[in-house]
């Protein structure tokens, strides 16, 4: 498993699909960078000599934003948009959906699992509840 910029990258495969396994790095920008580093986009990550590995760090290292650079900087925006408070900072903040997605079904990544309201299934429970209502009368 070769190592660049301090990820470890699948050796068996070709070096156009490894590179993919740094955040930030999809599959025009892992193109771009082979036909940068003047690498055959066919070889595999395990056959880069050592000269091709400096290469391709030296590319990404050059001009784009990738793993913690990239994530800082995105964590910073949200913290923005959530402290002047705008709508979808507030979205944000409530753990909704940001981009305008209906949130009565589906939405469940960002909601997380469901919490069901006002029905009580356990018999014991329903007893409870209903000798307390019995009270409040």
């Amino acid at each position: 498993m070769p190592r660049v910029m301090g990820i470890d990258i699948p050796g068996k495969k070709r070096i156009e699909f490894a590179l993919r396994y740094i955040y930030g790095v999809g599959p025009a920008l892992a193109r771009k960078i082979v036909a940068e580093a003047e690498i055959d986009p066919s070889k595999k990550a395990d056959d880069l000599t050592d000269e091709e590995i400096t290469k391709i760090s030296r590319v990404l290292q050059s001009g784009y934003r990738i793993e913690g650079d990239l994530r800082r900087e995105l964590t910073q925006n949200i913290r923005r948009l959530v402290s002047i408070g705008c709508y979808r900072g507030l979205r944000h903040r409530r753990g909704l959906p940001a981009h305008g997605q209906r949130t009565r079904t589906n939405a469940r990544t960002r909601k997380g699992p469901r919490r069901t309201v006002g029905a009580v299934r356990d018999r014991a429970a329903r007893a409870a509840l209903k000798a307390e209502l019995g009270k409040k009368r």
